[in-house]
C-alpha cells in the first residue's frame, strides 16, 4: 500500500485550514497550486469552502474512495482520526502533526497508540512529525514545503524535515530535478527500508538519496540495501558520527567501536555510498543522475591553468582513480592541435588564452582515446576566456559520448555564472573546485566496482555447537557474564580454533611439574575472572626456561595481582606451552543494537587501542569480506612479509575471521569477544589463540 503515497487518485486533507500560515492551509494550497490531477477533499467541520474547494465535515461525509489522507491536526486528536481512516478503508496516511515521541513521555504514548491502531490493518502511515511527500511525476505536493522541484530522476528521503526544505531550496536554486521528496519523520510505520524497496522499482528514479539519524532493524536494512544498490546508486548522509553517546566497553573491540562504526561497516557491505557532508550528497547526486558510470579508474584532466590542473592531479593520487596514460596517436594529435607551449600530457593544459575551439579539439581527441575512462574539464576565468562558448562545446561533446562521464569545474562564481547555466542545461555536473570533481568521479568508480563484484559466499564450518551452548547455559545459570579463561578456551576450541596446551596450577610446585610436563620454554599467566587485561597488572610472564624461574614467576604473578587488584578472586596460575613467535593480530566482536555482531580485525598486541589500525564488518562474513578486512589495515604489508621476512599464514587468519563470524552469528547472547593476540605463524603453519576473553548476556 506504499504505492498509494505516490499515485493516489484522491486525497483527503484532514485539518485543512482557511488561515494562511497554518500547515493545513499550506498542504491544501500546494496540492491545488502545483496541479495535482486527482480529487481533493478538504476536511474541516467549521468551513464550507477553502481556497474555492468544497470542504467536508468528516472523511465519512466524502463519497467514493480516498486513497491518501494527510493529517494536520493537534497530536491528541490524531489516534482517533487514524482509527477513522482505518475504518474508512483509506490506503495510506501522512501524519504531519508533531507532538509525538520527539516531545517526551506523553507524546511517546500517543505514538504507541498510532502503532497499535494500524497493527492488524493494511493501512500504511508516513510520519508522524514529518514535512509530507512530493512526487513530481504525478504533480503531487502533499507537504507544507515552500516550492515544488522540477521533474527529475533523483529521489530524496529524510528523517529531518528541515533538511528536506533545505535540499528543496537547493534544488530550486540550482534547477536540479527530483522525482520524489519524502519526509520520514518519526518512522512509526513506514521507514527507510520501505522506501528503498519502493524506489528500487520506481521508473522515474535513477538515484536514491537519504538522510538518516538511526536505523532500528539493521539486519533487514542491509538485506534490502544490498539488493537495491545493485539496481541504483543509494547515497546516504548519516548523522551522529562521534563517540558521544557510545556505550562504555571493557574489551579492545568495544573500546575501538564508536557510535558510528557499525553504520560505516554496514554501508560498505551493502553498497551504500556514504556522503560525508550535505555538499558531498549534492555533488554525488548530480554526477550519478547526469552522467554514465566510468568503465574504469583512468581519468584525463583538461585545464586552461596549470595550478588547478596540478590540484586535480594531486586529488587523483589520493583517490582510487588513476591518471590516464594517452596512446601515442593521441599525444601526436594534441601536439598538432595545441600551441607549442601547451602541455600535451595528462593533465592537458591548453593555457590561459584558450578559446572554445581549442577546448573542443582537445576534448574530442582525449575522449576518443581508449585508455581514457572519464574526463574532467577545468576552466579558470581569464580575460580572453570564452566561457559561454566553452560551456556549449562541453555540452555538445558530452551529449555525443554515451559511455564516458564528463564533469567540469568552472572555477569561481560571478564570471562563470552564464557558463554554469549552460552546463546545467546540458546535464554536465559542475563543481566550483577541482577536488570535488575527483571526489564525485571516485564515488562513481567505487560504485561500478561494487556492482561488478560478486557477493561471495558465507562459509559454514563443522563445529561443536552443542558444547558451546552448554558452556553458555552453565554461565547463565551462575549469572556469570564474563566467562572464565578455561570456558572461553573451550568455546573457541569447539569452533575449531587452535590453542596452546595449558595446565592450571595452584602452587609453585604444581607449576614446576606442569612446566616439566609441557617442555620449556613456557608462558605463565594469572587466573582470575576479575582480571580481564592480564598484562596491565603484571599478570603475564613469557620465555621461562627453567624450574627456578617457574617458582619465582609464580610468586611474582600472585603478588602483582594482589597488589594491583586486591579485591580480585585469584584462582591460580596457568602454565602454557610457548608458541613460536609470529605476527600478533587481534580479532573481536561486539554486539551493535541495530546491526548485531560487529567484527573487528587488526594488528594485535598491547598497542591495538593506540594505533587503532583496525577494520570492521557486520557478521555473518562472506569469504570476500574476510579477505577485504585483512587487506584494509595499514599494516597489511607486514603480514605479507617485508624486507625478507616470511609471509604470515593469511589463509589461517581468514579462516579464523570466518570461524569467529560463525560463532557470534550462532549465539546472539555473545556481547563481546576478544582474541588478542592471535599468533599468526609463517605461511602454511596456522594461527594460535594466545589470549582471549568472552562476555555474554545473562
Amino acid at each position: 500500500m506504499v504505492e498509494k503515497l505516490f499515485n493516489p487518485k484522491s486525497i483527503a486533507v484532514i485539518g485543512a485550514s482557511r488561515q494562511e500560515g497554518k500547515v493545513g492551509h499550506s498542504v491544501l494550497k500546494n496540492l491545488l497550486q502545483y496541479g495535482y490531477p486527482g480529487k481533493i477533499y478538504p476536511i474541516n467541520p467549521k468551513a464550507k469552502e477553502i481556497l474555492r474547494t468544497r470542504t467536508y465535515s468528516t472523511i465519512f461525509a466524502v463519497e467514493g474512495e480516498i486513497d491518501l489522507a494527510v493529517v494536520a491536526i493537534p497530536s491528541q486528536f490524531v489516534p482517533s482520526i487514524l482509527k477513522d481512516c482505518v475504518n474508512r478503508g483509506i490506503g495510506a496516511v501522512v501524519i504531519i502533526s508533531a507532538g509525538f515521541k520527539e516531545s517526551g513521555k506523553q507524546g511517546s504514548q500517543l505514538e504507541r497508540e498510532l502503532v497499535e491502531t494500524i497493527k492488524n490493518s493494511s493501512i500504511r502511515v508516513l510520519g508522524p512529525n514529518c514535512l509530507g511527500i512530493i512526487d513530481t511525476a504525478s504533480s503531487l505536493n502533499a507537504s507544507f514545503a515552500a516550492g515544488m522541484p522540477s521533474p527529475g530522476n533523483i529521489a530524496f528521503f529524510s528523517q529531518s524535515g528541515a533538511l528536506c526544505t533545505a535540499v528543496l531550496d537547493w534544488a530550486l536554486g540550482e534547477d536540479v530535478g527530483f522525482s520524489k521528496f519524502i519526509s520520514l519523520g518519526n518512522k512509526a510505520d513506514i521507514d527507510e527500508v520501505d522506501l528503498l524497496l519502493t524506489l528500487a522499482d520506481d521508473q522515474e528514479t535513477k538515484v536514491i538519496l537519504g538522510y538518516l539519524e538511526g536505523i532500528e532493524d539493521g539486519v533487514r536494512f542491509m538485506e534490502v540495501a544490498k539488493e537495491v544498490s545493485r539496481k541504483k546508486p543509494v547515497i546516504i548522509i548519516k548523522s551522529g558520527r562521534t563517540q558521544a553517546g557510545a556505550r562504555a566497553a571493557s574489551s579492545h573491540t568495544g573500546t575501538l567501536t564508536g557510535l558510528d562504526t557499525a553504520y560505516e561497516a554496514a554501508f560498505r557491505q551493502c553498497g551504500i555510498i556514504r556522503a560525508e557532508t550535505v555538499q558531498t550528497l549534492f555533488d554525488y547526486a548530480i554526477a550519478f543522475a547526469y552522467q554514465p558510470l566510468p568503465r574504469g579508474p583512468n581519468l584525463a584532466i583538461l585545464t586552461n591553468a596549470g595550478g588547478p590542473g596540478i590540484i586535480a592531479a594531486d586529488a587523483v593520487e589520493n583517490s582510487i582513480l588513476q591518471m590516464a596514460s594517452f596512446r601515442e596517436n593521441t599525444i601526436s594529435k594534441l601536439r598538432k592541435e595545441l600551441p607549442s607551449n601547451a602541455s600535451i600530457y595528462n593533465p592537458v593544459d591548453v593555457i590561459g588564452d584558450a578559446g572554445a575551439d581549442r577546448y573542443e579539439k582537445a576534448m574530442k581527441t582525449i575522449v576518443n582515446d581508449p585508455g581514457v575512462d572519464s574526463l574532467t574539464v577545468i576552466l579558470a576565468p581569464q580575460a580572453m576566456t570564452k566561457i559561454k562558448e566553452t560551456a556549449e562545446v562541453i555540452s555538445k561533446i558530452s551529449s555525443a559520448v554515451s559511455d564516458k562521464p564528463i564533469v567540469s569545474s568552472f572555477m569561481g562564481r560571478l564570471e562563470v555564472k552564464q557558463g554554469i547555466r549552460i552546463l546545467r542545461s546540458g546535464k554536465i555536473p559542475n563543481y566550483s573546485y577541482p577536488e570535488r570533481t575527483i571526489s564525485a568521479l571516485e564515488a562513481m568508480v567505487k560504485y561500478r566496482k561494487w556492482k561488478e563484484t560478486p557477493f561471495g559466499k558465507i562459509l559454514s564450518f563443522e563445529v561443536n555447537k552443542k558444547k558451546a551452548e552448554k558452556i553458555f547455559t552453565k554461565a547463565k545459570e551462575k549469572s556469570e557474564a564474563n566467562l572464565t579463561t578455561e570456558e572461553t578456551r573451550e568455546v573457541l576450541s569447539a569452533y575449531g580454533f587452535s590453542l596452546p596446551q595449558r595446565i592450571v596450577t595452584e602452587t609453585s610446585r604444581e607449576a614446576i611439574s606442569a612446566a616439566n610436563s609441557l617442555g620449556y620454554p613456557v608462558v605463565m599467566k594469572i587466573v582470575s575472572p576479575d582480571i580481564l587485561h592480564k598484562s596491565d597488572v603484571g599478570g603475564v610472564k613469557v620465555g621461562i626456561t627453567e624450574k627456578s624461574q617457574v617458582a619465582r614467576s609464580f610468586e611474582d604473578l600472585i603478588s602483582n595481582a594482589k597488589r594491583f587488584m586486591p579485591e580480585a578472586l585469584i584462582m591460580g596460575v596457568t602454565v602454557e606451552e610457548m608458541i613460536v613467535p609470529g605476527k600478533e593480530v587481534v580479532l573481536g566482536s561486539s554486539r551493535d543494537p541495530s546491526f548485531g555482531p560487529l567484527l573487528m580485525f587488526g594488528l594485535g598486541g598491547i598497542y591495538v587501542e593506540v594505533l587503532k589500525d583496525v577494520s570492521f564488518r557486520i557478521a555473518p562474513l562472506t569469504f570476500n569480506e574476510a579477505e577485504l578486512m585483512i587487506k584494509e589495515i595499514r599494516s597489511y604489508p607486514i603480514l605479507k612479509g617485508v624486507r625478507g621476512e616470511e609471509p604470515s599464514d593469511l589463509i589461517a587468519v581468514r579462516e579464523s575471521l570466518l570461524r569467529l563470524s560463525q560463532l557470534v552469528t550462532d549465539f546472539s547472547e555473545i556481547l563481546e569477544i576478544d582474541i588478542n593476540p592471535l599468533m599468526v605463524l609463517p605461511a602454511g603453519k596456522g594461527a594460535v589463540v594466545i589470549d582471549s576473553r568472552l562476555t555474554i548476556k545473562i
